[in-house]
């Protein structure tokens, strides 16, 4: 049994002493992903960081019998971090992470910003803390623990690509490539979501769907004067919006093709549920901003999805939850200003 206290406290000494003081060098560092600079391998600002997490990790495995670290770095891509700790148990444990960040971006507070570290009680602000440079050190740290009261458990391999904001493309490279080293994984814990409150722990059971495609509409074969062809030739931009009227309805946003639904498991409901009494059982929820408004959206939403299974009839009745709390938000901020 682990003596909960016990780790609460080595957890808490750890980030306080070693880890925050890093990730405040950590937000100084503009390393931002590929996608958002293109020079980055010539910028050096990826290797700073990388350097930076790799001098913290080997000082603390330093003792850890067993444990190796690896930078691994493909040509012409990003590097990956691959930290193995061998376990007791016969099974291994991936813990995933990434240490690329996204760019500047706009509307910062006077004071803040993205590469200005600044601690305003216990939370850190600046790009990159959260999204996603504690993965490492929260992986590292909870082992630590784990180690610190020799609490058995499996072989855990932590790897940090540093191309996630860009869309992972490297990623498959270093998977492919590492195959035989990380093993056949029975677990794999992605240290890169959000949570509702800092009261439990939260895990993400499942993520939105995405399917990209390029879409060109063609009118012409070449250019000529609106003077003579306004009228005649077709809007591209009418047919594209058909087009795409196919798939989502234009009025409302409900997605038209049937096979783009299916039935909410039960499980998910019932976890609905719990996360909705969860966030409206304490309180205001400052680290989300969410008050009475936005918990009674969460409180209706589980409702909706409880009471209607189908798919089709949850949208419709999220939209009308959704206009619900819109109103409600208006007609409360109209009578604080009379």
């Amino acid at each position: 049994m682990m003596d909960i206290e016990r780790t609460r406290k080595f957890v808490d000494q750890c980030w306080g002493d070693e880890i925050v003081p890093t990730l405040v060098e950590y937000i100084r560092i503009p390393n931002k992903s590929p996608a958002f600079d293109p020079d980055w391998e010539a910028h050096g600002y990826m290797e700073e960081a990388v350097h930076l997490f790799e001098g913290w990790a080997r000082a603390r495995l330093a003792n850890v019998s067993g444990a190796t670290l690896e930078v691994v770095r493909l040509p012409g891509r990003t590097p990956v971090f691959v930290i193995d700790l061998q376990g007791e148990a016969d099974d291994t444990v991936l813990l995933y992470g990434h240490l690329d960040k996204q760019p500047e971006m706009t509307g910062w507070a006077d004071g803040f910003g993205p590469w200005i570290p600044r601690l305003e009680g216990d939370k850190l602000y600046g790009r990159g803390g959260a999204d996603d440079g504690y993965a490492m050190f929260g992986a590292l740290s909870a082992l630590l623990a784990l180690r610190d009261q020799s609490v058995p458990r499996a072989r855990c391999v932590v790897l940090i690509e540093a191309c996630e904001e860009s869309g992972s493309y490297d990623l498959p490279h270093y998977v492919d490539y590492l195959a035989e080293r990380l093993g056949n994984p029975s677990l794999v814990i992605c240290l890169d979501s959000g949570c509702g409150n800092y009261d439990q722990l939260w895990l993400t059971t499942s993520l939105r769907g995405l399917a990209s495609g390029t879409l060109t509409v063609r009118v012409l074969e070449e250019g000529v004067h609106s003077g003579d062809a306004s009228g005649i030739v077709p809007s591209s931009f009418r047919i594209l919006g058909r087009l795409l009227s196919r798939l989502e309805d234009e009025e409302t946003g409900a997605v038209r093709p049937a096979e783009l639904y299916a039935q909410i498991p039960a499980d998910r409901v019932s976890q609905a549920r719990r996360a909705a009494a969860a966030l409206g059982s304490g309180g205001e929820t400052a680290v989300l901003g969410i008050g009475a408004i936005e918990r009674e959206m969460v409180d209706r939403l589980a409702r909706i999805v409880g009471d209607h299974p189908d798919v089709l009839g949850a949208v419709a009745r999220l939209f009308e939850a959704l206009e619900a709390v819109i109103h409600a938000r208006g007609r409360r901020r109209r009578s604080h200003t009379t």
